[in-house]
């Protein structure tokens, strides 16, 4: 995994952590939203758990809750970029 999650990451992340197949196209929609695909904010917790662990850092505060793939990939991306920058 690089230094910034891409929609395909996320999906792949979904599935592992929160059990739901997401086609990373269909993430990609300007409209998509967390809920249509039945990802819930302990979904994302799991997701944003395993970044944590993996890249040893602590995720922007809201991405678990975050409503849309868009924001969350924007938080997430965003505490990488800091933790580049460090």
């Amino acid at each position: 995994m690089s230094n910034t999650l891409s929609y395909s990451d996320l999906a792949d992340l979904l599935q592992s952590r929160a059990g739901v197949t997401v086609d990373p196209g269909d993430l990609e929609q300007p409209s998509a939203q967390f809920d249509d695909f039945g990802v819930d904010s302990l979904g994302l917790l799991g997701v944003v758990g395993e970044l944590e662990n993996r890249h040893d850092l602590k995720v922007t505060p809201g991405a678990e809750s975050a409503k849309t793939p868009h924001e969350f990939l924007e938080l997430v991306n965003s505490s990488l970029a800091t933790k580049a920058g460090a």
